[in-house]
């Protein structure tokens, strides 16, 4: 994680949660900082340790390493919900849709994909649920950014025994067009006015109208093109970013 995002949480927390702003105890003395309740929080996810490993290092208690992890996860979700993890609003889409646009892919608005995730620090119970046939546990990550890496849809923790077909019929990704709530949307291609936007895939996808296959065998300099467009978009997508990016868990 970059310091300065790390920093930004860190102050958007200390100002906004009560439980990580520096206070006095009964006996006057003053309690943790907010950098250290952060870090301690982090630090568990990261590495999976245990509350009582973090007195090592950072001198918490267990008790209260717990808490601000709870703590920590509640307040990221309360404040930052509204900005990141949220569908695109009318505005949003118009952007994405020019994005396509300028490369000569009119009406797309991303490349949805998926992938495995090995998750090193899965319950030995759940090895079952979650293993190939590789024998390691994996998450299963289904997503779709913009080109700036905001990542408007992530649909993540799916046992990794799912593919693309099971993790789709359990992504919330066309709720919001499935229930009529999806803004509107307007484009040309060929003359011909159309409303539903698309994404790429590969061809393992069903033969959705939303849904945009690649050429498996391009006969064609206009075949060609489309499959080298789709090159050109995938290598900007999150799904190139290095895994160790992530932190706790990589990719498979």
């Amino acid at each position: 994680m970059h310091r300065s995002l790390f920093m930004r949480i860190v102050e958007r927390l200390s100002n906004e949660v009560p439980y990580f702003q520096q206070r006095q105890d009964a006996t006057g003395r003053f309690g943790h900082f907010s950098l250290v309740k952060c870090t301690a929080a982090i630090r568990r996810m990261t590495y999976g340790l245990s509350a009582d490993a973090m007195d090592e290092y950072l001198r918490i208690g267990a008790t209260t390493a717990s808490k601000c992890l709870d703590y920590f996860v509640n307040g990221i979700v309360t404040l930052f919900q509204d900005e990141y993890p949220r569908m695109p609003t009318q505005e949003d889409l118009q952007r994405l849709l020019q994005l396509g646009e300028s490369r000569r892919f009119p009406g797309m608005i991303g490349n949805i994909d998926w992938m495995h995730w090995e998750c090193k620090n899965c319950p030995t119970a759940w090895h079952g649920q979650y293993s190939r046939i590789h024998g390691k546990p994996t998450i299963v990550l289904e997503a779709v950014a913009s080109q700036d890496l905001w990542i408007w849809h992530a649909f993540f923790g799916a046992p990794g025994t799912c593919n693309d077909l099971n993790v789709l019929d359990r992504s919330p990704v066309f709720d919001d067009i499935l229930q009529g709530r999806a803004p509107k949307v307007s484009y040309y291609v060929n003359g011909h006015e159309y409303h539903m936007a698309y994404y790429l895939t590969d061809g393992i996808y069903l033969k959705w109208t939303t849904f945009i296959q690649s050429i498996s065998r391009p006969q064609g300099p206009k075949s060609s093109l489309v499959v080298l467009g789709s090159i050109l978009i995938t290598i900007h997508d999150p799904h190139s970013i290095p895994h160790g990016a992530l932190g706790s868990i990589s990719e498979k």
